[in-house]
């Protein structure tokens, strides 16, 4: 399936801006199921600074801002080709080992709901496992906007028993790990036929198979992830993965807009 998304990220303040830093993770690589065939950054009111590949193979951007700017905007846009490959997106790399992705972070540090969700898994293969994981986490948290935000960790999601994508794999994730997965937090893009707006960015887990190598699990929809995903940036959590974070300077109070399409 080829792929076209647009992401575009608009900062406004009510006074002149002294200094902001912003990092992007917006550029997708091609390897497992996706293909890039064209990626293009369009940066308004600030200049780019520095970019490199982070420790999770994320290329990674740096961008600044001074001398009284009242706007930034920062838009993404390209096309992917995407395939169907059972969610399985192959072999580890980036210089991050392995291990690292078997350590709980904040987002998804383990308490006694995590450890009692996942005593429920039972035996079975690894894939097996997992799965019935991803449909658990699915049934313990309804998928319900307003009720969390970026700040609220995997444990709490539980308790509340409602969430967004972003709890969904951040519950999975640290269940995963509790039961000896490497798993990773994967941030991304999504197309449905109702695509628009916020719905068509999207937030889903990967854990490590031995003999696959990493293979995704979206909990939110109940399933692994398809040739509709396209796969944006990788990380221990929501953190790691951000499209764009930063931090501003100064006593201008900020307005974000974001919208993001994708259509096929």
């Amino acid at each position: 399936m080829r792929l076209k998304i647009t992401h575009r990220t608009e900062y406004s303040y009510d006074v002149p801006l002294g200094y902001a830093l912003e990092r992007l993770r917006l550029t997708p690589y091609s390897g497992g199921a996706q293909t890039v065939h064209s990626w293009s950054l369009a940066i308004e009111g600030a200049r780019e600074e520095v970019r490199f590949v982070d420790q999770f193979a994320n290329e990674t951007i740096l961008i600044s801002a001074e001398g009284g700017p009242r706007a930034i905007a920062v838009e993404a846009r390209g096309e992917v080709e995407t395939r169907e490959t059972a969610g399985v997106t192959g072999p580890h790399r980036g210089f991050a080992p392995l291990w690292l992705f078997e350590h709980q972070t904040k987002l998804t540090a383990s308490g006694e709901g995590i450890a009692r969700l996942a005593e429920t898994i039972g035996e079975g293969s690894e894939l097996d496992r997992l799965h019935r994981l991803m449909a658990t986490v699915a049934e313990s948290v309804a998928y319900l906007k307003g009720t969390t935000d970026v700040a609220t960790p995997a444990e709490e999601a539980l308790a509340r028993k409602s969430g967004v994508c972003q709890d969904h794999a951040h519950v999975f994730i640290s269940a995963a790990r509790r039961l000896g997965f490497p798993a990773r937090y994967i941030s991304g893009y999504l197309w449905t036929e109702e695509s628009s707006g916020h719905a068509a960015s999207h937030a889903w887990a990967e854990a490590h198979v031995e003999a696959l190598g990493w293979v995704g699990f979206d909990p939110a929809n109940g399933m692994s992830p398809d040739e509709r995903y396209v796969r944006l940036a990788t990380g221990r959590d929501y953190r790691d993965a951000t499209p764009v974070s930063g931090i501003r300077l100064g006593q201008a109070s900020e307005l974000l807009a974001v919208s993001v399409t994708v259509e096929q």
